[in-house]
């Protein structure tokens, strides 16, 4: 049986061909270190890590390629920003909607002192934010919020909540992970101190690389939560104070970052405006075959009100059979891969009144066509219906 994958929000697949071969190739024919070897395979390698930087600072138009800091994952990159910025006794902003990414640094830091509070969001996600002012302390000193939700897709106001920011004095970071290589985004525009990314998703690299932009002013707030070596002033001790080295210590996920620059060259030649318009394509379709069963009350869609911009996930609840049967036949009988559970956002699904069930998770990307949402409609059928 023919494998359909609609897992896209967990990680893109299948990628495209070139990133998969430039790990193979550093893998095989290079394998040198960036900022160690003095030798011209090393400095080829460096020369592509560069150029990485400049196509992440110009996808989402950062300050300067230097300030491109790589890491794991967009969580490692949270984490970095989150408890590298805050001290006991400051005060956080943050959504409803939010992915454990956030939650869970924040909830550890608040046993250290920080205080956190929750914008409210509707039943569709949607964030309130006439609420913002009213959430406000004389301590608050951040703003931190996703994009978009990895559970219902939809869509937060960043450009109108960095405007707030700046208005207000705070600082702002923005999880991307959502959103990243299918939405704009302008750090500039958009008044974002800090945009954390992760490779593996919408920038079609692989797993085990992501980072972080940040702004120079931030940069010098920010207490490095990692040193270590960098290959640079060896001769001294301490953290080196300039970027990216002052947030990049140990070796580099090399094979990930030159795969990663394979998905951005792919992200820049194809458009992002033409994959938002593949991907809505899909959305609109899915969304559209979903009316009948709703209306026969075999299934329940969360966030379901087709006005509010959302990414192409769409979550549901089966109401006549349990999620996981459902699921488990969704793949084992028609070859449907997808989520399910509570997508690591408690918070989202609370928000949205599926707590603690959670949903079945259906999420497109750019290789899916719509003859795959036509299979997926008819095989979540035949599962609602017990046939």
């Amino acid at each position: 049986m023919e494998r359909l994958y609609l897992d896209n929000a967990a990680t893109t697949f299948p990628k495209p061909p070139t990133v998969a071969q430039a790990v193979y190739d550093y893998m095989t024919g290079i394998g040198a270190n960036i900022n160690r070897g003095c030798y011209g395979t090393a400095y080829g390698v460096e020369e592509q890590v560069l150029e990485t930087r400049e196509l992440l600072c110009e996808l989402f138009h950062g300050p300067d390629c230097r300030n491109v800091i790589f890491t794991k994952n967009v969580t490692e990159s949270l984490n970095v920003l989150l408890k590298g910025l805050l001290r006991p006794g400051d005060h956080v902003l943050t959504s409803s909607m939010e992915h454990n990414a956030v939650m869970r640094p924040l909830v550890q830091l608040e046993r250290m002192g920080v205080s956190f509070t929750r914008i409210p969001c509707d039943g569709q996600g949607w964030l309130d934010t006439g609420a913002l002012e009213g959430c406000l302390r004389p301590e608050t000193r951040l703003v931190v919020m996703t994009h978009a939700s990895n559970v219902c897709g939809t869509v937060l106001p960043i450009a109108q909540v960095g405007q707030f920011c700046k208005k207000q004095g705070l600082r702002f970071f923005v999880d991307s992970a959502q959103t990243a290589g299918v939405l704009d985004l302008d750090m500039g525009a958009m008044h974002i101190d800090a945009l954390a990314f992760t490779g593996h998703k919408g920038l079609m690299g692989p797993q085990g690389v992501g980072g972080f932009i940040l702004t120079d002013s931030l940069s010098a707030e920010l207490e490095p939560l990692l040193s270590g070596g960098t290959g640079s002033l060896s001769h001294a001790e301490e953290v080196p104070d300039f970027l990216p080295d002052r947030f990049e210590s140990g070796t580099l996920n090399l094979p990930g970052i030159l795969g990663l620059r394979q998905g951005l060259i792919f992200l820049k030649d194809v458009g992002l405006e033409s994959i938002r318009a593949h991907e809505w394509a899909l959305l609109r379709q899915f969304r559209e075959g979903l009316r009948p069963l709703e209306e026969k009350r075999l299934i329940q869609v969360l966030a379901g009100e087709s006005g509010v911009e959302r990414v192409g996930v769409v979550s549901i609840q089966t109401l006549g059979t349990e999620l996981s049967q459902a699921a488990f036949r969704l793949d084992e009988n028609f070859g449907i891969q997808t989520r399910v559970g509570l997508h690591c956002s408690p918070a989202a699904h609370k928000t949205l009144g599926s707590y603690p069930i959670g949903s079945i998770r259906f999420s497109f990307g750019f290789f899916n066509i719509l003859e795959d949402v036509n299979r997926a409609l008819a095989a979540l059928t035949e599962v609602c219906r017990g046939t």
